[in-house]
């Protein structure tokens, strides 16, 4: 059986290692809309191309169009043993579409697994990046701080920095945009019985321990 799967979770939460493992041992393809786009404009897909003119101009790319790339997208044939979907569906309009386009292609969703992490906890990990700023080498306040402190391990350099979306009010802020979108579409798979929800505070190898259990028993 395919295993059709969208994985969840807020900025930090540590999704892009847990979709690596996923694809790793099950061999499904990792969809990011992202991706999507940059291969639909790149290739100057008719949607693509559509795609382009919005993005052009820094504008959202409406509903219609996303929701297009992502049907040619899992109609291709390497999705076939299943596919992870990640960053899409973001509201429940697109949520609906999806669940009549995965019908329509028939590869109904298996599984949303939803990486939870306390926001407070997130804003700790997000928030305590910093970089040198002779030659860009991350650090971290709490995970990874400079052998030497006020040296950089790398370089030797004394001056470091913060990005403007990495300090604490930009992070926060960016927190609550993400929980506002997600709570609806979490409700929405709960009411279907296709949410799982795994605990993203944990190290990473326990956090990958619990989604293999569940993704071995689909």
């Amino acid at each position: 059986m395919s295993l059709n799967l969208i994985l969840m979770g807020l900025p930090g939460a540590g999704k892009g290692t847990q979709a690596q493992f996923i694809v790793d041992k099950y061999h499904v393809p990792h969809i990011s809309t992202g991706d999507m786009f940059r291969d639909a404009i790149s290739n100057s897909t008719p949607l693509g191309v559509k795609a382009k003119s919005f993005t052009d101009k820094g504008d959202l790319v409406p509903d219609e169009v996303t929701n297009g790339i992502v049907k040619e997208r899992l109609a291709q044939d390497d999705t076939k043993p299943g596919f992870l979907l990640d960053g899409y569906p973001r509201t429940l309009e697109q949520a609906d579409v999806l669940s009549q386009m995965t019908k329509d292609l028939d590869k109904p969703l298996t599984a949303v697994i939803n990486i939870d992490v306390d926001p407070k906890l997130l804003t700790e990990r997000l928030s305590g990046r910093f970089i040198c700023k002779n030659c860009g080498a991350t650090y971290h306040k709490l995970y990874h701080m400079p052998k030497v402190p006020g040296t950089c391990d790398v370089c030797g350099g004394h001056e470091f920095y913060q990005r403007e979306d990495d300090k604490p009010e930009a992070v926060k802020n960016r927190l609550k945009v993400n929980v506002k979108m997600n709570t609806p579409l979490i409700a929405y798979y709960k009411d279907r019985n296709l949410l799982f929800n795994v605990d993203g505070s944990k190290d990473i190898d326990e956090v990958w321990q619990n989604v293999d259990k569940i993704l071995s028993t689909l």
